[in-house]
């Protein structure tokens, strides 16, 4: 959903960390889907499937063969595919996760010798065309950057993938022209639609990988010096004032979360892709970013700070995220208990992150209807309606909302935790219903405390209507 004009340009916020560097051994990869505000996604499980496909592009008409065996994965696609599919993110059953995109910008200058390609691969077929097909995070990352140095891409993007050992990130700077790298074992990373990475060293290629003739097509434009480190943000990258008022202060916020000892400015070019963060990284921390709106700062848009502060630059979590997810990869475990898709459908602000395994054999039915219209039987819909409602007395409602969050979030771990122990007793078709069945039970308990809380804030708005007047109570 990448578009030309900064108002429609899908606008979101990613999060990646390495094994060491979280509590527990997982990996993390997370991301804001953000796009529009009345704009629903579904969530659903794809099956093994053994059958030659072919695949055409709605989007860019991009056709492809794809290979005859395709695993099993889930994916949150749009509620119609009239524009594609954006699958967004997603594990798979070879316990590979990957989410895209992170839209971004490259400079005029380089796509000036390698324009963008209308009929290239773009983000609403990405997982698609590249999650079903791979074996490892290592393996995602060279089958979509071989589809983008072959076919082109009509897009500027950072996508994320992770498997229980590594974490990489690749990013596309011009029609045929791409990097990756691993994130380090105990480092983080926060991204926000700008180019990311910073020194590739090519010589390493443990830790980077790149389209064959980048350092060629980068010394021959003169974008680049032989001999000296190939910073592809400063290459391929922009360094607008739009920028600075829409992409850093994102990335400020994120690290001043897992980094609150350093000090940073929100306006800087020099924030870091890479860092080491202060004290283990949980999916508490993970959702915590994803949902924030600069809390605690004179950022935030509904604080108390001055009116030319609070607005002055674009949050993390805001009314155009459509859904929010974070893919926890977790250690000494096979993918389908080990593999978590947490899934906060609407804005995470004002919603709660669901824990589903990789194993389910299908999602809920409310996850899987909504269209364009209000529909009450679906599950994304039923968060949206409890956020219009906050944000219609968001000071008066937000603290029960905040009550209820916590609450739910506690009792999803605790419903974990004791399905993760019977689960590592089953095997077979007995842990497939198993896992389907409890995952299912979360997301019907999570919207059923979300739907009792949107009763109590309907029946208090009641008496807070403009047309209300003080007078005797009895009258």
């Amino acid at each position: 959903m990448q578009k030309n004009l900064l108002t429609n340009f899908s606008a979101c916020t990613s999060v990646l960390v390495g094994k060491a560097a979280s509590a527990d051994g997982s990996t993390f990869i997370g991301r804001n889907e953000d796009s529009k505000a009345a704009w629903p996604k579904h969530f659903v499980k794809h099956a093994h499937n053994s059958a030659v496909t072919e695949f055409i592009s709605k989007d860019t008409g991009l056709a492809l063969t794809l290979p005859q065996e395709s695993a099993a994965y889930t994916a949150t696609p749009e509620w119609t595919d009239k524009f594609g599919l954006f699958e967004e993110d997603g594990i798979n059953e070879y316990g590979v996760a990957m989410s895209a995109t992170e839209s971004a910008y490259a400079n005029a200058q380089v796509l000036g010798y390698d324009p963008l390609v209308a009929g290239g691969i773009a983000e609403e077929a990405m997982v698609t065309v590249v999650l079903p097909y791979v074996h490892s995070a290592r393996e995602g990352v060279q089958r979509l950057g071989d589809l983008i140095s072959q076919s082109g891409t009509s897009e500027t993007n950072g996508i994320l993938f992770s498997d229980q050992e590594e974490v990489w990130y690749l990013e596309s700077g011009s029609g045929h022209h791409w990097v990756a790298q691993r994130i380090p074992d105990d480092s983080y990373a926060v991204v926000s639609n700008q180019l990311s990475i910073q020194v590739v060293d090519f010589a390493d290629t443990a830790n980077f990988m790149s389209s064959p003739a980048i350092q060629a097509f980068a010394s021959q434009h003169h974008l680049w010096r032989t001999g000296t480190p190939f910073n592809f943000r400063e290459i391929f990258g922009t360094q607008s004032q739009s920028d600075l008022i829409y992409n850093t202060p994102r990335v400020w916020y994120g690290q001043r979360l897992l980094n609150p000892s350093s000090k940073q400015k929100p306006m800087s070019f020099a924030l870091p892709f890479v860092r080491q963060a202060e004290r283990p990284i949980t999916v508490e921390m993970l959702s915590q970013i994803l949902s924030s709106h600069f809390q605690g700062t004179k950022y935030d848009p509904v604080g108390q700070g001055k009116p030319k502060n609070k607005h002055k630059f674009r949050p993390i979590s805001l009314a155009k995220t459509q859904e929010s997810h974070i893919l926890q990869l977790r250690p000494n475990l096979p993918t389908a208990i080990g593999g978590l898709h947490w899934l906060a459908m609407g804005v995470a602000a004002e919603s709660c992150y669901v824990p589903f395994y990789a194993g389910i054999s299908e999602t809920p039915a409310d996850y899987k209807v909504g269209g364009a219209t209000y529909d009450p039987q679906s599950n994304y819909w039923a968060y949206k309606l409890l956020g219009v409602l906050v944000d219609s007395h968001y000071h008066q409602f937000n603290e029960q909302l905040a009550a209820v969050q916590n609450e739910v979030h506690a009792n999803l771990l605790h419903q974990l935790e004791e399905a993760d122990q019977k689960a590592v007793t089953l095997t077979g078709t007995a842990l497939t219903d198993y896992l389907t069945k409890t995952s299912a039970q979360r997301g019907a308990y999570a919207r059923q405390e979300f739907e009792a809380l949107t009763a109590t804030l309907i029946t208090q708005a009641t008496d807070r209507s403009p047309l209300n007047f003080n007078t005797d109570a009895n009258l």
